[in-house]
Order: C-alpha cells, then sequence, then structure tokens
C-alpha cells in the first residue's frame, strides 16, 4: 500500500462565493465539480500543478485529502500509527472509497481511493 498524492480541501458556507474570490483574486481554474451538472457541492480548482479542493458545508473548515492506492489498507496503517478513524471506508457516488481519519494531533485527513 502507499499513498500517492495530497491536497488541501477546504469547506465553506457559500461555494459559489469561495470559488469566485480564488478564481478571480489567486488566479485558480476550475478542474473538477461535483455533481458536474447543476449546483455542485464540491470544486476542486488549480493553479499551476497545485490544487485546491473546496467543500460547501456549514461551517468553515480544513482537511487534507491524502489518496492511497487501496484505502481500507492505508486506515489499517493510519490505525495502527495511532489514527481516530472517524469514518471508516466506503465507496462514494463520484466514484472513490472514502474514510475519514483524525491524526494523534486532531488535524482531520480524508483519505480515498480511485475506483
Amino acid at each position: 500500500m502507499a499513498f500517492t498524492e495530497a491536497f488541501p480541501v477546504i469547506t465553506v458556507p457559500d461555494l459559489p462565493t469561495a470559488v469566485a474570490f480564488y478564481r478571480d483574486a489567486l488566479g485558480f481554474t476550475e478542474h473538477y465539480r461535483f455533481p458536474a451538472e447543476g449546483d455542485p457541492v464540491f470544486v476542486t480548482l488549480r493553479l499551476g500543478t497545485s490544487e485546491l479542493g473546496i467543500g460547501a458545508d456549514a461551517t468553515a473548515g480544513y482537511e487534507l485529502c491524502v489518496y492511497a492506492d487501496d484505502c481500507d489498507e492505508a486506515v489499517a496503517t493510519l490505525r495502527e500509527a495511532g489514527g481516530k478513524i472517524v469514518a471508516e471506508p466506503a465507496d462514494q457516488p463520484w466514484g472513490e472509497r472514502l474514510a475519514r481519519v483524525v491524526d494523534p494531533a486532531g488535524h482531520r485527513l480524508m483519505v480515498l481511493t480511485r475506483l
């Protein structure tokens, strides 16, 4: 099992305003949105080779999105290292397997594998 990439994800109460801010003020471009049609609940923006995920949520927050080649094995590794599993791995409608973990210092991680 290997971790393969990571990028920050922020949550915001007003997704369109946040996307406009990062696009207009910082020059990010939209790379991905879910759902593809209608009002999105998640958008990935790109600036050069860097990505920033922005999700709609009632409260502002932050988590680190980490991709692994096997979500279940990654969660087992993180559990053994002292991580607290707050959501066990589950398949998502957008084609990824997702789990949520909190590191020993209390930082949130979203662990994903593309299906």
